[in-house]
């Protein structure tokens, strides 16, 4: 493959997937299409869907799977995601992944990347994990910006740990996914489109690792 992929990414929460999506959206010239962008994407610029979702928000309710189906497919609409996307946080259960093929049945997707990390593994990275106040940028502690004190894509100063980032809840996240997200796969491994990529590598392996399964090799 590419340019023009139309991929999603799974994997557990921490396994990386937010970095790999950034990488591959510029090795193959498509936009990385997060769940939390299009939801303040969406709100922001006022889109049908947008309105609705806000309107939930603002009550303290959750976001429904329709609005966020609705959302999905006005953001997959536009045209930078008309000749491929990375789509990232969505689907997250079987409904969401049956819409998700209706969204796309024109061009249906190409390959589902699932990141494999160690359950263990993932808890030490998201309990260590800082984000950048000003634009959300997500270090490890471990891997602090280039210059500690500047957030290499912004330049902002401040960061801070998130209040869900602590090892209870993070435990608790796991299970959902697997109730939830991890019975999606059987319904694309029957398409033969899922690509596993061991996700326990640095960054830069397993970004090799994913250009490689797409290509073929």
């Amino acid at each position: 493959m590419t340019q023009g992929v139309r991929i999603v990414l799974l994997g557990r929460q921490g396994a990386g997937k937010g970095t790999q999506a950034d990488r591959l959206a510029v090795r193959y010239d498509v936009p990385h299409v997060s769940t939390g962008d299009m939801l303040r994407a969406a709100v922001k610029a006022g889109t049908e869907f947008g309105q609705r979702a806000k309107a939930v928000m603002d009550s303290g309710q959750l976001v429904s799977d329709d609005i966020m189906f609705g959302i999905v497919e006005e953001r997959l609409s536009e045209p930078d995601a008309k000749s491929g996307y990375l789509l990232d946080g969505f689907p997250r259960n079987v409904a969401q992944a049956r819409k998700l093929e209706d969204i796309t049945s024109g061009d249906p997707i190409d390959a589902v990347i699932d990141l494999d990390v160690a359950e263990d593994v993932v808890i030490e990275r998201i309990t260590h994990r800082r984000v950048c106040v000003s634009c959300g940028a997500i270090y490890s502690v471990e891997h602090p910006p280039t210059n500690p004190w500047d957030c290499d894509r912004c330049g902002g100063h401040e960061f801070k740990r998130r209040p869900d980032d602590n090892e209870a809840t993070v435990r608790t996240r796991m299970a959902e996914y697997r109730a939830k997200t991890a019975p999606i796969m059987p319904l694309y491994e029957a398409r033969g489109i899922v690509r596993r990529v061991d996700g326990m590598a640095d960054m830069d392996g397993v970004s090799a690792a994913i250009e490689a399964v797409l290509a073929g090799d």
